[in-house]
């Protein structure tokens, strides 16, 4: 095994190309060309442009599988062989570190130390959508989700808000957990002259992103709305918009482009663990209007408007207020691109690579002691690879 020490390790990553996690694994590999990466993919396929984009990437080797995602239907009989390929995966490139993008798949056998990034999880999810817990037939994937956790070396989520949640749900965490709040390569996204525009990006399909309710209103605001993303669901097809002017899929260098020229961005969402295409939004120098929720008070709180998110009058209220005041859209503007400036993909990518050494330096180490009190501040990285690595804050944004 290549050792903290030596030269750099080889991780294994889960990822699926259904939503963000595409685009935070793609970001990461990246950004971390030192390290050797195989990024193994479960439910749906990646498609070509996603598969061109991994191999433009020197340090990625692409592993695909048909095994559900744990939140699909039927994805309880898929679980034990999609383990037991990860593992093998893990044997034939071997791999120092998996770090696993989910939750039940993080419970390997004779795995390298693990680590589980909570991007997301269908009990918080249900919570916010519904107001209710998630109904007993959720109970395997509780069940799975709470054993992955438990199977982690290190837990890491992109909020503080979306770890609050986690241990609301699955209980105390047994492995020390942190914020790395998400990045984005703050340079590809430039404020540019603006369009008399209100835009949306995210899975037209997914209720948490209630872009439903901006859909509703469209027709009644003064300026045109256009939302960007999915709107067939991997399973039960598509959910098709009414009023607001349909782009789809966008590809990354359009949407940078896009979002530049946008005047205002919206994401009334319902749940929202952190919201990449928020912060590239910010980037590009929009202003924002955005659920009222945890994860995203935490973010954006003074740099954008808030609307609680099943009050379609109060989002139609704040539109039409930015609409109608240039000079309140401009201060929120200038308030959203100042505010995502230390969310770069060099901290993050900076932050993982620390992460990555820690581990790999603990579990090494002939006689560690005890793990640090989850909740410290677990100090500086050891040496290895290159140079020292930093330390890590639990807190979102450093």
């Amino acid at each position: 095994m290549r050792t903290a020490t030596d030269r750099p390790p080889t991780v294994l990553m889960t990822a699926d190309a259904v939503g963000g996690v595409w685009s935070y694994a793609l970001s990461l590999c990246a950004a971390l060309p030192r390290i050797r990466f195989v990024v193994a993919t479960m439910g749906p396929r990646p498609d070509t442009a996603q598969r061109e984009a991994l191999a433009r990437l020197g340090n990625v080797v692409l592993e695909e599988s048909d095994w559900r995602l744990e939140w699909m239907a039927g994805a309880a009989a898929d679980l034990a062989p999609a383990r037991r390929w990860l593992s093998g995966l893990a044997r034939r490139h071997a791999v120092d570190l998996v770090h696993v993008n989910g939750y039940a798949h993080a419970h390997l056998e004779d795995a390298p130390p693990v680590l589980v990034i909570a991007h997301s999880d269908v009990l918080s999810w249900w919570q916010a959508v519904y107001g209710t817990a998630a109904p007993a037939e959720w109970d395997p994937y509780r069940r799975a989700a709470r054993a992955g956790l438990r199977a982690a070396d290190r837990i890491v989520a992109p909020s503080a808000a979306a770890l609050r949640d986690v241990e609301r749900h699955y209980g105390p965490l047994d492995a020390p957990a942190r914020v790395i709040a998400n990045g984005v390569a703050l340079d590809a996204f430039c404020p540019l002259p603006k369009r008399p525009v209100a835009m949306a990006a995210g899975r037209v399909w997914d209720e948490a992103k209630n872009l439903a309710a901006l859909d509703r209103i469209a027709g009644d605001l003064a300026w045109p709305v256009e939302i960007a993303g999915d709107t067939d669901h991997p399973e039960s097809g598509a959910l098709p918009l009414a009023r607001a002017r349909r782009l789809g899929r966008v590809p990354e260098t359009e949407m940078a482009r896009l979002l530049g020229e946008v005047a205002i961005f919206a994401a009334p969402a319902r749940y929202e663990p952190f919201g990449l295409a928020i912060l590239e939004a910010a980037a590009a120098g929009c202003a924002l209007v955005l659920g009222d929720i945890p994860s995203l008070r935490e973010n954006w709180d003074g740099a954008a408007l808030f609307v609680p998110p099943d009050d379609t009058a109060a989002l139609h209220a704040a539109l039409t207020r930015l609409i109608a005041d240039p000079g309140a859209r401009t201060r929120l503007q200038q308030a959203a691109h100042r505010r995502a400036g230390p969310l770069s993909l060099a901290r993050m990518a900076a932050a993982y690579e620390a992460l990555y050494r820690e581990i790999l330096a603990l579990t090494e180490a002939p006689h560690p002691g005890p793990l640090p009190a989850r909740g410290e501040r677990e100090g500086p990285s050891p040496k290895g690879w290159e140079g020292e690595g930093q330390g890590i804050r639990c807190i979102a944004g450093e």
